[in-house]
């Protein structure tokens, strides 16, 4: 059915405005929305593959016959718009002309009906594994043990001599050959365990190899037991340990990030920074970038205000950190290069000792890594890396894939093995996977090969927002639920974790068991987000202490001017809010600012969510604060994207109280998720760097669309001459698409 009774008018969906398709959904819900004979609820459906339509749980003939009577009639009456434009790319896929997400422009109202990947060839590939001889004795014993290695993965295994480069494509089984190598020099080559390292980067990728390596013939526990496998902070930290136990003891080690941000913060103090205000969990970041980057706080040249207050904040934090004797994560890594390079006859028994170096993820390496490892690999050359340049996302830790794409520049003599052949995903997923990797310059040239074809191409669809976006996809999984699929089956990817905000709240509300992946804090926890709400909690209730002590920076005041102004409000008989005329010793222009505020207050609490938000925009200042704000560093979070995505959620509600009620229950939801534990049975939510490295069968992308896949920095870097950032954001969307073994579908918002 099209159309249905809803605040006592009949409406019809294709004529109904589409950014109300939302609110349509919600009060179907609600069982607010009904038949136009019957009067019984209807539930609206708002999906991926089929337009949007009321579903009737018991229709009747009657029912229908008048249905389809208004639907003809309003049809009549009712003049069809043209299908937004489309442009078709170098690739061949057809994509949307530019319409970014959430923005004030005006999409197409029609449904548009999803559209599968067009550019993708025949599938011609064969089985890559040869025949294999008699004399490939070992090869022979791994195949017995169910371990199976095509041509390409046994080249590299046997490769145990001098400087190797693995090239591992998605899905090519690069932790399979990692390990069968190790266990082939062991076993048959007889190296002993004690003079070889692999060093990985994380914990969980050390122990899967461990217990893989288990099951190879040939291998027992007491030589595994010799064999040093582990992340660089883990084993470098032990080296440190063996050779200073008391500077580098464990109860020095600063593990929590309150315990140094307790310390910029006492630094900050010393140069008027605001503790609400400024971003001291991205401070900390830069100055991690600087330590991997071997920068101290004196080789830094600041770009701007931010990093001068930065490289401020760094000095002190080392001062601090020293006086107190106590060293971070990153101190382990600079600590050792430093003991490395400052002892010359400690750095040769260490050359000696691990005569044979392997580096899994070799792509995700930084400034500090590398050099400890050429360090540690420079007299005998002997250096396994395994990685992919085209699977590189981890810029903003410090990686960079120059180190991976110029590793045969270092060493000419290194031979390279590529292994192209996916075994994860679809022929039709991975040639839409090459068709975006392929754009980027700076890559080595090489194509992945899929070993299966399937009948699903992976799709576009169109949503009208974030909110759309988000019910169609739970709408969908709960259809293939329906169908016998289980939720486990699927994964939602997303750029970064505030464009998940709509789709953490569909599942909340949905019946789907789910499990968020996600650093950092709650959407509505976020700096501005919590300011613009400060302001919306005070036009309820004046004399909000907690919203005032919010607010306070964003009107331009100190926090010590919050116990002036309770004073005033004692003083005058009045609110928090009618007590901010009164503060002394402001400029002029900040003082007859604030003479204007309780009245705009007051003119506030009467509009709807989404019309107050630009109201404190425009008319009450926050505008001028969001701008001096600026990024603070962060080049993936700003200020006005938020307030920009809050406005989208806002359009849902009717009143300011009704929106902050919801707000208040999803704060205390998302808390609950934070701290549920790890449940391998539900649908996964996660950014893309989390999800590297692992698979579903379906995969949906959201967001991507120019501003959020690709981001907004990267576009601009783009604009004024720099690559770099829009190369990662295809080996971002790279990534994700390599995900799904059978299908994937991702977004473009009209």
């Amino acid at each position: 059915m099209q159309v249905a009774y809803y605040q006592d008018k009949v409406i019809y969906l294709p004529s109904y405005e589409r950014d109300r398709w939302q609110q349509l959904y919600m009060a179907s819900i609600r069982q607010e929305i009904t038949c136009i004979h019957c009067h019984s609820p209807l539930r609206m459906e708002l999906s991926i593959l089929e337009p949007p339509l009321f579903v009737h749980l018991q229709v009747s003939k009657e029912c229908m016959e008048t249905s389809l009577l208004m639907e003809k009639k309003l049809s009549e009456t009712h003049k069809k718009e043209d299908s937004p434009p489309v442009q078709v790319s170098s690739t061949g896929i057809q994509l949307p002309i530019r319409r970014p997400i959430s923005t004030e422009m005006e999409p197409a109202r029609l449904w548009r009906e999803p559209e599968a990947v067009k550019a993708i060839p025949p599938f011609m590939n064969e089985n890559k594994v040869t025949n294999i001889s008699n004399d490939d004795y070992y090869r022979q014993s791994l195949k017995s043990s169910g371990i199976f290695l095509d041509d390409n993965q046994w080249e590299a295994v046997q490769t145990t001599e001098g400087p190797l480069l693995i090239l591992a494509g998605a899905g090519s089984g690069k932790t399979r050959v990692l390990t069968t190598r190790t266990a082939f020099m062991l076993s048959e080559r007889n190296y002993s365990p004690k003079e070889m390292i692999l060093v990985t980067f994380t914990a969980k990728a050390a122990k899967e190899m461990k217990d893989r390596m288990r099951l190879y013939p040939g291998l027992d526990s007491r030589t595994l037991n010799q064999l040093v496998i582990g992340t660089f902070h883990s084993i470098f930290y032990k080296m440190l340990m063996h050779h200073n136990p008391d500077k580098w003891s464990p109860t020095k080690l600063l593990k929590q990030d309150w315990q140094r941000q307790a310390m910029i913060k006492e630094a900050g103090r010393e140069i008027d920074l605001d503790e609400k205000d400024f971003a001291f969990d991205q401070a900390l970041t830069q100055i991690s970038w600087w330590k991997n980057h071997l920068l101290s706080p004196d080789k830094i040249k600041a770009k701007d205000v931010w990093e001068e207050r930065v490289t401020y904040l760094y000095k002190r934090y080392e001062q601090m950190r020293q006086l107190k004797n106590t060293f971070d994560f990153d101190d382990m890594l600079v600590g050792l290069f430093e003991l490395l390079k400052s002892d010359d006859s400690l750095l040769k028994r260490y050359q000696e000792r691990f005569s044979y170096v392997s580096i899994d993820e070799f792509q995700d390496i930084n400034k500090v890594q590398v050099e400890l490892m050429t360090m540690l690999s420079a007299r005998k050359k002997n250096i396994c890396v395994v990685g992919d340049d085209d699977q590189s996302i981890y810029a903003f830790r410090g990686s960079d894939p120059s180190y991976i794409l110029k590793f045969k520049d270092q060493y000419p003599e290194a031979k390279m093995v590529v292994l192209n052949e996916n075994y994860r995903s679809s022929h039709e997923i991975v040639s839409s996977a090459n068709n975006v990797i392929h754009a980027n310059k700076e890559r080595y040239s090489k194509q992945l090969l899929a070993q299966v074809a399937s009948n699903h191409r992976p799709i576009f669809f169109y949503p009208y927002d974030e909110e759309e976006e988000a019910t169609m996809i739970v709408t969908d999984i709960k259809k293939q639920l329906e169908a016998g699929s289980s939720p486990s089956d699927f994964a939602i990817l997303f750029r970064t974790n505030t464009s998940a905000r709509a789709l953490i709240e569909r599942f909340v509300s949905s019946s789907i068991p789910f499990q968020l992946e996600a650093d950092g804090e709650s959407f509505y926890r976020r700096k501005a987000v919590r300011k613009i709400l400060s302001y919306l909690r005070l036009a309820l209730n004046p004399d909000d202490n907690k919203a005032l002590s919010d607010l306070i920076g964003a009107l331009f005041l100190k926090q010590e001017t919050l116990q002036e102004i309770k004073a005033k409000s004692i003083i005058h008989d009045c609110s928090f809010v009618e007590a901010l005329p009164y503060i002394e010793g402001l400029k002029p222009f900040q003082t007859k600012k604030l003479a204007d505020l309780p009245k705009k207050w007051k003119q506030l609490s009467t509009k709807t969510p989404v019309d107050a938000i630009s109201f404190i925009e425009t008319e009450m200042g926050f505008n001028d604060y969001v701008k001096k704000q600026g990024n603070e560093g962060n080049k993936m979070d700003r200020g006005s994207d938020d307030i920009r995505d809050l406005k989208v959620a806002a359009r849902l509600h009717p009143t300011i109280e009704d929106f902050l009620n919801y707000i208040d229950h999803m704060i205390i939801k998302y808390d609950e998720l934070r701290t549920q534990k790890t449940n391998n049975h539900s649908t996964q939510l996660m950014t893309i760097h989390r999800a590297k490295g692992l698979e579903y069968k379906h995969v949906y992308i959201i967001g991507a669309v120019e501003g959020g896949l690709p981001h907004d920095y990267a576009l601009e870097a783009w604009r004024e001459g720099d690559d770099k950032p829009l190369e990662e954001e295809r080996r971002l969307m790279y990534v994700a698409m390599t995900r799904a073994e059978n299908s994937y579908i991702y977004p473009y918002q009209l």
